[in-house]
């Protein structure tokens, strides 16, 4: 027999399944899945591994653009799941409808916990829509590709 050193597989899914409390202030109040935002950022905002939270710092002007302050919610598509050592989950593309707007990036925060921050999406460059759908398309789902994922 062998024993090898590594982090549970089952216990990463638990992570984004949100059984694992290891901080004194997390407190669930209810069993009911947190609500996941996605909010646009122009090219002059700063976004990266340090941002802890959504904040409204050059967010994509909602005037006149057919984009909501705070983005629009995610639906999960792919609820957390495994393959081989990795866990992962997905979400359903988003469309921002009759849009004028361009964004450089893009912050998917978590709405219920105090508006926490997941992930930065840096879109390579400015993406610019003109009274038209404006849609974030997110990969494929599964452990090498989906949005979120840990291996």
């Amino acid at each position: 027999m062998a024993i090898s050193q590594a982090m549970c597989t089952s216990f990463k899914v638990e992570i984004l399944d949100g059984v694992h409390a290891f901080g004194s202030s997390v407190i669930r109040a209810s069993e009911a899945p947190d609500v996941f935002k996605l909010a646009l950022y122009t090219s002059s905002a700063t976004l990266g591994a340090a941002t802890t939270a959504y904040t409204t710092s050059d967010e994509v002007s909602s005037s006149g653009t057919n984009y909501p302050a705070g983005g629009l919610t995610l639906t999960v598509s792919q609820v957390p799941t495994s393959s081989s050592t990795t866990a992962y989950l997905d979400f359903d593309d988003l469309t921002f409808p009759s849009a004028t707007l361009t964004a450089r990036g893009a912050l998917i925060y978590n709405s219920t916990q105090s508006d926490k921050a997941v992930a930065v999406l840096d879109f390579g460059g400015d993406k610019t829509s003109t009274a038209g759908n404006f849609t974030i398309q997110f990969p494929t789902a599964d452990a090498s590709n989906a949005i979120l994922r840990i291996a």
